[in-house]
């Protein structure tokens, strides 16, 4: 089930149509059912000559009983000149009732949180649900990882599948790249960017979304396909290791970092040895967090 079909919702829609998926449903919801409605027809016009069989309808919070995974991207988009933190108050509300009437369905899967501040409403949702914190998943910084991914390899000139690095901690202004495990074919791409260029090519990763913004007054497509690809790795039990949103127990907040995903949820969190300047840098961002969700709290 995806909950909220504005461009967000109707995007990760549209990937998974667009692909070959194990995902054999996918039912729409808002709180305007008309839209929900007209997404669900506009798609299904897709699905004669569409790469992949799917049942695709308008529905209710109830049908989430029969669903395995709930996605959330319902709630006040950003616009420009806001940051996602600015979006907190309104959206913690608007979770928390949503919540509530999935709750009360039945369901019993693993819930996917797209709509920001994501980090602090991904932790709301494990809260509301009182699911085990494996099932409540944020997309984290996967979107984030994969815009550093591409720069560095328009940077380098090579393939950016060829690229491991992540951008990891809060979807947001706090933010980093994790340079020490970051390498191309294995070798460190700390030997192949100097420090200013790795700097710059840092904080374009961390700005993307607001130059977006700033030019078309959304982003949607890189989360969309980001989506569809953290519910493969659900739905194929594939046990990729993904910057997902997901909990740290020692710092109870949930953020971005290399986690395997599977038909579980999370499996669990990579250890990974960061540089002292790493470590500062993911102490900040986790402070961000707890502060946020101390105010709605």
């Amino acid at each position: 089930m995806i909950v909220g079909t504005g461009n967000v919702g109707a995007s990760i829609a549209f990937s998974l149509i667009n692909q070959r998926t194990s995902i054999n449903e996918i039912i729409l919801t808002d709180i305007n059912s008309k839209d929900a409605e007209g997404e669900a027809m506009d798609l299904s016009d897709a699905l004669p000559v569409a790469p992949t069989t799917i049942k695709l309808s308008a529905g209710t919070y109830a049908d989430a009983k029969s669903c395995d995974v709930v996605i959330i991207t319902a709630g006040v988009p950003q616009r420009p000149g806001e940051t996602r933190m600015d979006l907190l108050n309104n959206n913690a509300k608007i979770i928390k009732s949503m919540i509530k009437e999935i709750m009360k369905s039945g369901f019993d899967g693993i819930f996917l949180v797209v709509s920001n501040p994501m980090d602090v409403l991904t932790y709301l949702v494990w809260k509301y649900s009182g699911l085990p914190e494996n099932r409540i998943i944020g997309s984290g910084t996967v979107l984030d990882s994969a815009r550093l991914r591409q720069k560095i390899a328009t940077f380098l000139n090579v393939h950016p599948k060829s690229i491991q690095a992540y951008q990891v901690g809060e979807h947001g202004d706090s933010e980093f790249a994790l340079w020490s495990t970051a390498n191309v074919g294995g070798e460190k791409i700390t030997s192949l960017v100097s420090e200013p260029n790795r700097k710059r090519l840092e904080e374009e990763t961390r700005n993307e979304a607001y130059e977006i913004i700033n030019r078309k007054g959304a982003t949607y497509y890189g989360i969309g396909v980001c989506v569809a690809h953290i519910l493969n790795s659900i739905f194929d039990d594939e046990h990729r290791i993904l910057s997902v949103s997901s909990y740290d127990d020692n710092n109870d907040v949930f953020y971005g970092f290399p986690s395997v995903v599977g038909r579980r949820g999370i499996y669990r969190r990579l250890n990974l040895k960061l540089s002292e300047e790493e470590g500062i840098n993911l102490q900040k961002s986790i402070n961000v967090l707890k502060e946020a969700i101390k105010s709605v709290s």
